[in-house]
């Protein structure tokens, strides 16, 4: 492992990728982390449930609740021999550091925890209280990570007020683009059922993909809506498409289809659900269709959260972003209902989930300032 580039952020993302936290893994990470938390007077709660572990810390017993969320686990390496590095052992090169997680997201995790460490060395009296969110189960199903975390604290009463998600949110430079929400995301599994024949005789069967053409054109078709002011125009798209026995003159039985909306604020995931209905309905085809939301479309409007980060960002980088809804899903889907103001600012997700991921250490060692000086903004500065 390279030692070239000294910083305390840099020091621990470097441990922190060693650490082969494949999704549900937590492989020692939180264990880092509550050592140096513990030190610094948080209480560090473990919550498991199932093979996955979280981490709720909190510093105070105040509000308003600043909350840093994020995870540990990262998605699996692929093939190793396309790697120019090991993916577990941190090497810079020409001061970028490669391995799995540098970007998503052991740099965030590793950026808030020395942020947090120097504004509480300076031992000011906040006005309020810190509190870190981290699970192992981002990556994954995403079922036993923050969701039951936030569960439990809904159900004890203990709730967030900001929430800054360290996810890789800038596209071409560091801090250019913020998250303040993301758009919902609902799957459709679909059965279409038909009647198995022989190609010659279509007459005496009932083929499921005749039946299906039409209503895949027209859902395609469909302009679903034009975004609004924050949110891009939601999208329809099929993930997956099977039918056939495997022979070439036999109609299948049924087919099946897996698609999925990414959905803005102009819809509810019941109104999506029922426009669908009366799409197949219209085309009389016999069908079976299970859904999955994976979470409603969030937003956090302009307010104390959305400042400080902006603020912090032009002080600190001389940087103005643009506030973004844009992406897949986050964490942020199962914070944000629980009445919490929630925004992604995290390092360049160029490579993330790639061979060869990798963070600039400038921008780890910006992004570390960045997060200190909202801390004060939020917890020492009071509104004018």
């Amino acid at each position: 492992m390279s030692e070239t580039t000294s910083h305390p952020a840099i020091d621990l993302l470097k441990t922190l990728i060693e650490l082969p936290s494949v999704t549900p893994e937590d492989a020692g990470c939180q264990d880092l982390l509550i050592e140096r938390l513990s030190a610094l007077g948080f209480e560090c709660e473990t919550l498991q449930f199932g093979d996955v572990t979280n981490l709720w810390a909190r510093f105070g017993q105040e509000g308003p609740v600043l909350c840093f969320a994020g995870h540990t686990d990262v998605v699996p390496p692929g093939d190793l021999d396309r790697w120019d590095t090991d993916p577990f052992d941190p090497t810079e090169v020409d001061n970028v550091l490669y391995g799995r997680g540098a970007a998503d997201m052991k740099s965030g995790l590793a950026a808030m925890t020395v942020a947090i460490e120097r504004f509480l060395e300076q031992g000011p009296a906040i006005n309020g209280s810190i509190a870190l969110l981290i699970t192992s189960d981002e990556e994954g199903r995403a079922r036993d990570g923050t969701l039951k975390v936030v569960e439990t604290l809904k159900a004890r009463g203990e709730f967030i007020d900001w929430c800054v998600i360290g996810e890789p949110s800038s596209h071409q430079s560091f801090g250019d683009v913020v998250r303040i929400g993301r758009r919902g995301s609902l799957s459709g599994m679909l059965t279409v059922h038909g009647i198995q024949g022989h190609v010659a005789y279509p007459q005496w069967a009932d083929n499921p993909i005749k039946r299906f053409a039409p209503v895949l054109a027209e859902l395609h078709s469909i302009e679903w809506d034009q975004g609004n002011e924050h949110f891009p125009p939601t999208s329809f798209q099929v993930v997956q498409l099977n039918a056939g026995i495997g022979a070439p003159n036999v109609t299948p039985p049924e087919l099946s289809a897996r698609f999925n909306f990414r959905y803005s604020t102009e819809w509810t995931h019941e109104q999506l659900k029922m426009r669908v209905a009366e799409i197949f309905d219209h085309h009389e085809i016999d069908y079976t269709l299970n859904w999955h939301l994976s979470g409603e479309p969030f937003l956090t409007q302009p307010g104390a959260l959305t400042d400080a980060v902006c603020e912090s960002l032009n002080e600190v980088a001389g940087i103005t972003p643009e506030l973004s809804t844009g992406g897949g899903t986050s964490d942020g889907r199962f914070i944000s209902p629980m009445g919490a103001d929630v925004v992604e600012l995290g390092p360049i997700n160029a490579s993330i989930h790639k061979i060869n991921e990798h963070v600039s250490l400038a921008d780890v060692e910006t992004l570390t300032s960045v997060y200190q000086r909202i801390l004060e903004k939020l917890l020492l500065e009071q509104p004018s």
